[in-house]
């Protein structure tokens, strides 16, 4: 991937000095979701209880938020330019003649329909969608990914509960929860368009949200995320949302060249996923057909009322809102937005005292982007078979629960009893596969 060079630094609004009057940013959770967070922090840390609600839970903003750090920190450790990322050849690639491969655009390489009815995508996504950790996970090892999907999901380690809680914190920043229940799947969309409805009204008026819930269907494929953070530049040059993602490690050591890879791969597919869905008109058919969804479904009284109290506008007739009704209001946010910025941004953090460790400034990369998605997509399609580690990268399996009964596994490599990647992915993807699972 082409790194920048550019020594620009884009600054972004603090929250302390835009203080909205309105009440805005609010999010709703599920009851697995408060189970899981409430598990990662007794898991984290003993010292650190705390009662969560074991209802379904809906965000607002806390009343005197922490200040969101600066785009870039002039005091912290830069990482100005990190290791060319090597773009992997695809079976897709074709040659013009001059040496030089065409790259396909990846909307007319995705299949139209699934190759074989036993692929991954069918047997373990239908209904679903495919979540940008599916595709890094499978960017990190296939094979990995192949044995958690058949023998029942990867091991959550020590590390993995402390990036949890992390986050948690993180997001409680600016958000507070309120409990609210639910009762059916339409509810629990409806939640997720209202959490996304209140996260960029919470962006315009105050420069800044996190765990932003985010769809979009590219290719006749569903993908779902949860965008770590996002803020508006103070500029008056740019008026394009950054993205923002951190990472929690568990040693005060910079991350390896795989790791940062793979970091800026979730990152670049979440601007992927932002862009598409503000571009193009949702598919609303598409949407209730894939996800067995009952458009005319009367939402949960208590979800009900909790969007009556929202700050977007509900016409007083809307006494018996349907999920049809929510995803209008959905559609209607979503012509607010602009295309996401193309300086991307990855925080790496000492879990033991939360200090940054570095900060990874870097261009989106549209090129090397679609082919590592097309190149996942063959996986989960069923196009081909798993893959191993690369050869340089095969100490992973140091750190794989199912590296003893993988052929691919390194026999002068020991596996480590707690075993991770000693980087945590985004909690609300980690916590969006596993509740799935």
């Amino acid at each position: 991937m082409a790194e920048t060079s550019s020594e620009e630094e884009l600054s972004v609004v603090n929250d302390n000095n835009h203080k909205s009057t309105n009440n805005i940013p609010i999010e709703i959770v599920s009851d697995e979701e408060m189970a899981l967070i409430e598990a990662a922090f007794a898991l984290a840390s003993s010292s650190s209880a705390r009662s969560l609600s074991l209802s379904a839970s809906i965000r607002s903003s806390s009343s005197s938020p922490s200040p969101p750090s600066p785009l870039l920190h002039t005091n912290a450790l830069s990482i100005k330019s990190i290791t060319l990322l090597a773009k992997r050849r695809l079976s897709t690639e074709t040659s013009n003649g001059n040496g030089n491969v065409n790259h396909p655009d990846i909307e007319d390489l995705l299949p139209k329909k699934t190759r074989l009815h036993d692929s991954f995508l069918h047997r373990y996504r239908r209904s679903r969608g495919l979540s940008v950790t599916d595709l890094t996970a499978a960017e990190w090892c296939e094979k990995q990914k192949e044995f958690s999907l058949t023998r029942g999901g990867r091991r959550t380690t020590k590390a993995m509960r402390a990036g949890i809680a992390r986050h948690v914190e993180l997001e409680e920043e600016v958000m507070k929860r309120v409990a609210v229940k639910i009762a059916t799947k339409e509810d629990g969309w409806a939640l997720k368009f209202l959490n996304f409805i209140h996260g960029v009204n919470q962006l315009l008026f105050t420069g800044l949200t996190r765990e932003l819930p985010i769809i979009a269907y590219i290719g006749n494929v569903w993908m779902v995320g949860v965008i770590d953070e996002i803020q508006m530049p103070l500029t008056k040059e740019h008026h394009n949302p950054i993205l923002i993602d951190t990472k929690t490690r568990v040693r005060d050591t910079l991350p390896s060249e795989a790791q940062r890879r793979n970091g800026r791969f979730q990152l670049m597919c979440y601007k992927y996923l932002w862009d598409n869905t503000i571009a193009n008109d949702f598919p609303s058919g598409k949407f209730f057909t894939y996800f067995s969804l009952n458009p005319h479904h009367i939402l949960a009284e208590d979800l009900q009322v909790t969007i009556a109290g929202s700050d977007f506008c509900v016409s007083a007739s809307d006494k018996n809102l349907t999920l049809d009704d929510m995803l209008r209001y959905y559609t209607n946010t979503l012509k607010m937005l602009a295309p996401a910025h193309d300086q991307l941004l990855l925080r790496y953090e000492y879990q033991e005292d939360k200090s940054l460790l570095a900060e990874d400034k870097f261009e989106y990369d549209s090129e090397w982007l679609k082919n590592q998605i097309q190149s996942c997509l063959e996986f989960w399609h069923g196009q081909r078979e798993a893959s191993y580690a690369p050869e340089d990268e095969r100490w992973k399996c140091r750190y794989c629960q199912f590296a003893r009964d993988c052929e691919g596994y390194a026999e002068s490599m020991t596996p480590k009893e707690d075993s991770n990647d000693d980087t945590c992915v985004t909690h609300g993807e980690d916590i969006s596969s596993q509740i799935s699972s």
